[in-house]
């Protein structure tokens, strides 16, 4: 038998970090339910409400969350009849975010905990208020109790500052499928013949890093040329299932040969045509962009058009980009000038996602 029945642990989760995932397992070892509750005013780089709720569903799916941010909480509020609280900003006094946590827990949870936990002295004054809060709803509620996990940080030796400041050197700190989120995927774009696999293999090599191959091309290969319409929609839906595959075990970058825009191309070259799930996925994001110039002789290897569909081809990437407004660098030159080309851009804009500490769990 398991010593509450009931227990909540509230922060911004601003990563989801093994410290937290610790204080998650503890808190299931002590309670026959555990509910995790996060909000962040204002949201902090890199961590927004979505990305959050994906990072609590991808590691605890099996427990009940909240993930608030000020839109989907007057969204809930509205959906019981409510008018919500004003979500408390971060730096917000305790007692503020004591009330609202008590308000979300009587209103929107419908959740008395028995316990919270949390790796913090004011957890102490945080179950005091509940206490309080609760019995003022019911005479006859439970006392809160604060159960403190690994205060010193023993066995999780985590910095959140240090994490936050660098996640990349951290990473160590993160659950993989965390860390993923945090890489920055850099897209390479150019016709038939510019290079892009060569370099994709080359700049990866020289950011000690993962690339992703170009799925199309493997799939044209084993099909003997002869795609069909369906395959466009899922060579686009594979080539992100790669991403999001190496993602995982990528350091810092992820090198993408080729991006869904490149599956539009050729959706409406080979059929005059799109699926609309293809559109938007043409629409995906990539911390960089780099177009391969067609500055040197067009190389056929059987599966290539020729030199003026090339041509034809770098024209339409040059004016999507500019229609779409995506900023792009063109790469010109051999191999290694192009390396050269591509860290002199990416490795001054190398950063790492500062999100804040929390004041209630960070």
């Amino acid at each position: 038998m398991k010593t509450f029945k009931r227990g909540l642990i509230v922060g911004k989760f601003s990563p989801l970090h093994l410290g937290h995932e610790y204080l998650i397992r503890q808190a299931e070892a002590e309670c026959d339910e555990v509910v995790l509750l996060s909000w962040s005013n204002p949201e902090l780089p890199g961590c927004d409400r979505h990305r959050r709720q994906s990072w609590l569903r991808r590691r605890f799916a099996h427990l009940k969350s909240l993930v608030l941010d000020e839109d989907h909480l007057q969204a809930v509020a509205k959906e019981s009849n409510l008018h919500a609280l004003p979500l408390p900003a971060n730096d917000a006094p305790e007692l503020e975010s004591r009330h609202f946590v008590g308000w979300v827990c009587k209103n929107l949870l419908r959740y008395y905990p028995d316990a919270v936990f949390t790796s913090e002295d004011y957890g102490d004054g945080f179950a005091e208020y509940l206490t309080q809060y609760f019995r003022d709803c019911e005479k006859d509620s439970k006392a809160v109790v604060h159960r403190c996990i690994d205060k010193a940080r023993q066995v999780v030796p985590i910095s959140g500052t240090d994490l936050r400041k660098d996640p990349h050197g951290q990473r160590t700190f993160l659950a993989p499928e965390i860390y993923a989120d945090f890489v920055e995927r850099i897209a390479l774009l150019g016709g038939e013949s510019t290079g892009k696999t060569t370099l994709a293999e080359a700049l990866a090599s020289a950011l000690n890093t993962r690339w992703v191959a170009e799925y199309g091309r493997e799939l044209w290969e084993e099909k003997g040329g002869n795609l069909i319409y369906p395959d466009m929609l899922h060579i686009a839906q594979t080539q992100i299932a790669r991403e999001d595959n190496l993602a995982a075990s990528s350091r810092r970058y992820l090198i993408c040969d080729s991006s869904p825009l490149t599956t539009y191309f050729y959706s409406l070259e080979l059929f005059d045509r799109c699926e609309p799930e293809l559109r938007v996925l043409a629409k995906r994001q990539y911390a960089q962009v780099f177009l391969c110039a067609a500055d040197f002789d067009f190389v056929q290897d059987g599966t290539r058009r020729d030199s003026e569909f090339r041509n034809v081809q770098q024209y339409w990437y040059e004016q999507q980009l500019a229609a779409r407004n995506i900023p792009y660098t063109i790469l010109r030159g051999n191999v290694e000038n192009r390396v050269q080309q591509a860290l002199n851009t990416l490795v001054p804009q190398s950063r790492s996602s500062n999100c804040a500490h929390s004041p209630v769990v960070g």
